[in-house]
């Protein structure tokens, strides 16, 4: 099992916390995602042998907001 911390740009509102973590969490592989607003950080848990970062970067920017290195 991996963690990541993704800064995530865009995100203000309960809605906001909400799309990320289910966008995430509807990926295959990943265990957990959680947003913290305050800082624009995501914590997520995944197994790398089922899910990329890409793939957790195209989701949150389905959802419109911006994943920034």
């Amino acid at each position: 099992m991996m963690e990541k911390t993704l800064n995530v740009q865009g995100m203000s509102c309960g809605h906001c916390k909400s799309s990320v973590e289910g966008a995430l969490g509807n990926l295959d592989g990943v265990t957990s995602a959680e947003v913290d607003l305050s800082s624009g950080k995501v914590d997520v848990s995944y197994d790398d042998t089922q899910v990329t970062l890409a793939d957790m970067r195209e989701a949150i920017e389905d959802q419109g907001y911006d994943v920034v290195e």
